[in-house]
């Protein structure tokens, strides 16, 4: 049996559903609104459009505030930017179509940027806006693990080694869906109150399994879900349903992305490419993950 791909958008599908920035902004207004235009601060759809100014509405409602005037672009990452929305969506498609992501200085020398900067700004504008913090939790089998980001001590430069076998890396922990949606988030440490903490967060109490490795602080877990997990340390991987290797598939993705397309990511910014890569994990099997991302942003 061969594997099965999920068809996406190709480069000349996509010039010609968005030749003019125009056609990009009725685009991105059918995704915000799909049944009727509404105002971006009250939500009222008593809105009047202003005739010289296309994807622009007026609001009646706000008038107490001297009335309120809004594009189609407010309220969305591409807001308050000098960058054209097709640019923008061409660097929306090429994240979104780079199963390890791709960088911004491959951005910037494919879009022709005058500066890495900007090329820069617009990814991470794109990581933050396809971050989903309302997420639906997970049920059924649900795998939990934890791991480190980061170079090797051994690979540093002599004057920038550390102390310790994990100096340096940021740790991630995430919990996936067997054949579903993971949810990561960067962690500070891995005691018990830190991802007992995650794991409630991110699994429903309906979930039928919950499945970890032997780490001592996943022992509380066993006071509400049923909790299964494999013996990393005595050499034993599977055991029928119980084992991790979906998570551990997920971190190899994240792992393979750093280390292939970005070689390095700050902690200051990792939770910014854990959610890209939490993203398009979530939508492999959409075919519109496109859109779905516009409407995220």
């Amino acid at each position: 049996m061969g594997i099965k791909f999920t068809p996406q958008m190709t480069v000349p599908q996509f010039e010609k559903l968005f030749p003019t920035d125009d056609a990009c902004k009725l685009y991105l207004q059918k995704r915000r609104w799909p049944k009727k235009v509404c105002c971006a601060r009250c939500g009222n759809e008593k809105v009047t459009p202003v005739s010289t100014m296309p994807f622009h509405w007026q609001c009646t409602e706000c008038a107490d505030k001297g009335g309120y005037r809004f594009s189609v672009l407010v309220g969305t990452v591409f807001e308050n930017t000098n960058v054209a929305l097709k640019t923008w969506f061409k660097v929306i498609y090429l994240m979104l179509t780079s199963k390890k992501g791709i960088s911004a200085l491959q951005i910037h020398r494919m879009m022709g940027f005058g500066s890495y900067r900007t090329a820069w700004y617009l990814c991470h504008r794109v990581r933050a806006g396809l971050a989903d913090p309302q997420f639906r939790k997970l049920m059924g089998i649900v795998e939990v693990d934890e791991t480190y980001i980061g170079g090797k001590n051994k690979n540093r430069h002599w004057d920038k080694k550390q102390p310790g076998t994990i100096a340096g890396k940021v740790l991630v922990a995430g919990a996936v869906s067997r054949k579903g949606n993971v949810v990561a988030r960067v962690i500070e440490n891995t005691d018990t109150d830190t991802l007992d903490s995650f794991v409630r967060q991110a699994v429903s109490e309906k979930v039928s399994l919950i499945v970890s490795d032997e780490h001592a602080a996943y022992r509380k877990l066993k006071d509400q879900f049923e909790h299964a997990f494999v013996r990393h340390s005595e050499g034993r991987y599977v055991d029928g349903v119980v084992h991790t290797q979906t998570i551990d598939g997920f971190w190899s993705l994240i792992k393979r992305g750093i280390m292939g397309a970005y070689h390095k990511v700050s902690r200051k910014y990792l939770p910014l490419y854990v959610a890209e890569f939490e993203f398009r994990y979530n939508n492999r099997n959409n075919p519109e993950i496109f859109e779905a991302a516009i409407a995220r942003c």
